[in-house]
C-alpha cells in the first residue's frame, strides 16, 4: 500500500472543483481511482490512464470524468512508496489548451 501525498496545487484544485459542476460526483470518482492507485491495482479501462509527455514527462493522468483529469505520480524511494496527487481539473485548466 502506498502513502498518499497531496500537492498544494491539488488541494487548491480540489476546493475549486467541489464548487463546480462535478461537486456531487467528484468524491466518489476520486476515491475510486485513489483506491486502485494506492493498492497498485491497474485502473479500469474507463479511466483512460496514460503516461504524459513533454513538460509532464514522468507523470500519469487518468480521467475521472470526460473532461476532469487527475494528474498523479507514483514513486518508490527506498522503503517508502508514494502516490502523489499533483493536479485535478480540465484539459484547459491543466495544460492551457
Amino acid at each position: 500500500m502506498r502513502t498518499l501525498k497531496l500537492s498544494s496545487a491539488f488541494k487548491r484544485d480540489m476546493r475549486r472543483e467541489l464548487k463546480g459542476k462535478h461537486a456531487k460526483t467528484l468524491a466518489v470518482s476520486l476515491l475510486q481511482a485513489v483506491h486502485f492507485l494506492v493498492d497498485d491495482v491497474p485502473l479500469p479501462a474507463a479511466f483512460l490512464d496514460h503516461q504524459l509527455k513533454g513538460d509532464w514527462r514522468g507523470f500519469r493522468e487518468c480521467h475521472l470524468k470526460p473532461d476532469l483529469l487527475l494528474v498523479y505520480k507514483k514513486t518508490d524511494d527506498g522503503s517508502v512508496q508514494l502516490l502523489q496527487l499533483i493536479r485535478l481539473g480540465s484539459h484547459a485548466e491543466l495544460f492551457n489548451k
